[in-house]
């Protein structure tokens, strides 16, 4: 069996620090840097600084930042410490915040900027933590009891210097989308993560001199591990932006010498917005990973870009990446071939768990072949970790199905996860959130079409008002904006008598997803109330 005893973040930056030493690792578009000699020394110091202030190999520790190289300083602090990271998506407020820190079970934040003041806000109501290590300013009032403390500080600590993790510890908790119930935190051993990362150097030939611009999230597997971990694994240079900006990208894949980079859902298609210029093609990108890669989109990329290579993969935060196209390997419309080194893939019925053979859709399971480099678990939901893996797979609910020659073909989902701008949002915890609104008696959150043909949704809610109520449909479309992050406010609204149900009384989701944006819809967009920054 292969050895996956190094698949840990500290081994793998020590061997890279002494393999490339004064190297540019990470360099923001602001011209900041790190090399792979100060990330692995200033990982250590975050560590000692950390360890000071009380946390422990174990704890876990929410973080809470935008990119930059501090988010990257932390995470290799927290996996030096052997200490769980647990990162929160910058943009949740309200109750969905306070929902994922308190089932966090945290006593140790570091947080910043607007996302550090959402944190801040919520501490009333998260009793356990209680050491908030502002990275920046925090200007709000901290509640009474709750100790605030300089990131700053880390420069003057001593490195740590105990043990690293083994490849089975928990190195952190991504939370992803619920669909009956509030999002679920992932529980992803370090071999997990580094296989993440390690496919995407395997299967898309990354070596030193790979650039890759990296502009999503860090909170998320795709921008941390996929992308930044990847990076780190083939000893190459990340270019990292803060957030995607259209108007910038193509200067800043220019500008960089970029080699790869990945793109997600509407990020596709505000680039392909921009105005077409003779600097389309000026540019060394070798490959490119659109998620999904629509055949119709490939060929802009090949077109208008140049782009050489165009491949996709497939996966899950629970499931690692379990399929990948590789360059010169890749087929209009597939995500790629199963990764049968490390995983076994099948296509089954839904209903029975039976396998079906090839060109015929049901539902992706898959599970493991080397152990830690999968999901150990949700973390507090011991029953949805065994309704997600019986029959001894992990049931992925999306439906697909393979080809003749292996490739797999991505059909939809079989549940109400709705995904947009790059995020897969929970419609419970938007449910949840909108029928705190006065005046509202029922509400359904469910996936509209986007009309951008990129493989996304739009959210539309269909509101049913308390009786005698007089709730308008820009009441609730205040209330979304004043308590739902930015990608989880609805672009729809309608106020309806009633919601279809069955004799259950369990919504009907799939005939309002039937019924789709009626006349009577109020379109949040054309409103002005939901104005987005690509």
């Amino acid at each position: 069996m292969l050895d996956t005893t190094n698949w840990v973040l500290p081994s793998v930056l020590s061997a890279q620090a002494r393999r490339h030493g004064d190297r540019i690792f990470v360099e923001t578009v602001d011209g900041e840097t790190l090399t792979y000699a100060e990330a692995e020394r200033q990982a250590a110091q975050v560590a000692g600084f950390l360890r000071g202030l009380g946390v422990e190999p174990g704890d876990r520790v929410v973080v809470m930042l935008a990119n930059g190289l501090d988010f990257i300083r932390i995470w290799a602090g927290l996996a030096r410490l052997g200490a769980v990271m647990v990162g929160i998506n910058t943009e949740l407020k309200g109750p969905i915040l306070q929902s994922q820190l308190l089932r966090s079970k945290a006593k140790f934040a570091l947080a910043g900027g607007a996302c550090g003041r959402f944190l801040v806000g919520t501490l009333p109501d998260v009793p356990a933590i209680g050491t908030v290590v502002a990275v920046g300013d925090l200007a709000d009032a901290v509640p009474a009891g709750v100790s605030v403390v300089a990131f700053a500080g880390w420069q003057q600590a001593e490195p740590y210097d105990g043990p690293p993790p083994s490849a089975r510890d928990i190195a952190c908790i991504v939370y992803t989308s619920g669909t009956s119930g509030p999002s679920k935190g992932v529980l992803l051993p370090h071999a997990h993560c580094y296989l993440v990362g390690f496919g995407m150097v395997d299967n898309c030939f990354m070596d030193e001199n790979d650039v890759y611009y990296v502009t999503l999230p860090l909170f998320h597997v795709n921008g941390l591990f996929m992308q930044v971990y990847a990076t780190l694994i083939a000893g190459g240079k990340v270019i990292l932006r803060e957030r995607f900006s259209a108007s910038a990208w193509l200067d800043d894949i220019i500008g960089h010498g970029v080699t790869l980079t990945g793109v997600v859902g509407a990020i596709i298609s505000f680039i392909f917005a921009q105005p077409a210029t003779g600097k389309d093609r000026a540019h060394r990108l070798r490959l490119i990973m659109p998620g999904p890669n629509l055949p119709e989109q490939e060929e802009i990329w090949r077109g208008r870009f140049g782009v050489p290579e165009v491949v996709s993969a497939f996966g899950m935060t629970e499931a690692n990446q379990y399929v990948w196209g590789r360059p010169g390997e890749t087929r209009p419309g597939a995500a790629g071939r199963a990764y049968d080194r490390y995983f076994d893939v099948r296509i089954v019925d839904p209903e029975t768990d039976a396998e079906l053979p090839d060109g015929v859709t049901g539902e992706i399971v898959v599970r493991p072949k080397l152990p830690f480099c999968f999901m150990a678990g949700y973390d507090g939901m011991p029953e949805k970790t065994a309704e997600a893996t019986r029959n001894l797979w992990f049931h992925t609910g999306d439906a697909a199905y393979f080809d003749a020659d292996g490739y797999l073909f991505f059909v939809d989902r079989l549940n109400d996860r709705i995904r947009r701008r790059g995020e897969n949002i929970s419609s419970f915890e938007v449910e949840d959130t909108m029928r705190r609104l006065a005046g509202v008696a029922e509400v359904a959150a469910y996936a509209v079409p986007s009309g951008l043909d990129d493989g996304e949704d739009e959210l539309m809610l269909a509101v049913v008002a308390e009786p005698g109520s007089a709730l308008a449909v820009e009441d609730v479309a205040a209330f979304a904006r004043g308590n739902l992050p930015r990608f989880a406010r609805p672009r729809f609204i309608e106020v309806v008598d009633a919601l279809p149900k069955t004799a259950t009384h369990k919504i009907q989701k799939g005939r309002l997803r039937d019924r789709g944006v009626t006349a009577e819809a109020y379109d949040t967009l054309v409103a002005g109330t939901s104005r987005e920054r690509p």
